[in-house]
């Protein structure tokens, strides 16, 4: 354990003395802190908004204000319409209004989980290529240490890197929203819009789920570019796949959509918050543990593809 452990180590040292590395840093830093500049100078004035002891009648006033607009603009009806229901459910179920805080600006940001996921399948596509390129993959195997502690320490390294991306956007967007928009509390409710209606909810929790979801599709992709790069030594070829397909992956669902099959299309089962809130997936037959399992399926013949490739492999005229 402590070799594979070492293992482990050591592509994390690797990785992090490649100045591409730091670049993802500094490029998520970049679009934090931009992104809550942005928010707090350029957002809509409404939405910082504080309601003082007579919020009731501020709110009131604002509906007014709203159907007013309507009568004199009915394009702008489904902008003000869900403005107003929102207002009344404050009204109705006697919530004050919070203004806008650091705690909804990492919500927000939680949409950035798709450019981790972008620069994890980078990683994951030439951590194994690399070596390949650079000529290092003898010296690496001629090390008293199986292929498949070798393999699997690459691998995990991906993992820990990307949830060290993740872990760097959750302090860079929370600091830069405490800074920015302050904080109203440590658990604050919000009012979200569901499928069901508004509903009041914790922000630590809604945090906490929408960054938990981004790691499946995060987890799914890297692996693939993995074992791309584990079977065809090519990291462009692993980026170029693995990036076509997280962008292309929902419009194949929707276009094979109408064929059963297309319920074992892994983009079909990724997005598990399908399942929560009221979602809808695209064939009644699917069910949470149905996705988990084919999830599992897609994760498992990844890994046994490029387990195969890597350990089968002759380098001897590399």
């Amino acid at each position: 354990m402590s070799n594979f452990m070492n293992l482990i180590w050591n592509e994390q040292i690797k990785l992090y003395a490649q100045k591409s590395t730091w670049v993802m840093f500094i490029v998520i830093l970049a679009i934090a802190i931009g992104g809550g500049l942005l928010t707090k100078f350029m957002g809509e004035e409404a939405d910082f908004k504080e309601y003082g002891d007579n919020w009731r009648t501020e709110l009131q006033e604002e509906n007014a204000q709203l159907l007013a607009e309507m009568e004199n603009d009915e394009f702008i009806q489904s902008i003000n319409q869900p403005m107003i229901e929102e207002n009344n459910y404050y009204l109705e179920n006697d919530i004050k209004p919070a203004p806008y805080d650091g705690w909804e600006y990492v919500l927000e940001n939680s949409v950035l989980s798709s450019l981790i996921s972008l620069f994890t399948i980078v990683v994951a596509a030439g951590i194994i290529s690399n070596e390949f390129k650079w000529g290092t993959i003898k010296l690496l195997l001629i090390r008293p240490i199986s292929r498949t502690k070798i393999l699997f320490s690459k691998y995990l390294s991906v993992l820990v890197f990307a949830l060290t991306l993740l872990l760097f956007l959750l302090v860079t967007s929370w600091m830069t929203g405490t800074v920015l928009f302050g904080l109203n509390g440590w658990n604050p409710s919000l009012v979200q819009r569901q499928i069901e209606g508004f509903v009041q909810v914790g922000v630590f929790g809604e945090i906490v789920e929408a960054y938990g979801y981004s790691l499946v599709t995060l987890v799914m992709m890297a692996t693939f570019a993995f074992m791309i790069s584990a079977i065809f030594r090519s990291s462009g070829m692993a980026i170029g796949l693995a990036i076509f397909l997280m962008m292309a992956g929902n419009t194949i669902v929707v276009f094979f959509a109408q064929y059963d099959w297309a319920k074992y299309i892994l983009f079909a089962n990724t997005n598990l918050k399908q399942y929560v809130a009221g979602g809808m997936p695209i064939n009644e037959d699917m069910t949470l543990t149905f996705s988990v399992v084919v999830l599992l399926v897609y994760f498992v013949v990844f890994l046994g593809a490029a387990w195969t490739a890597f350990t089968k492999r002759d380098i001897a005229g590399q």
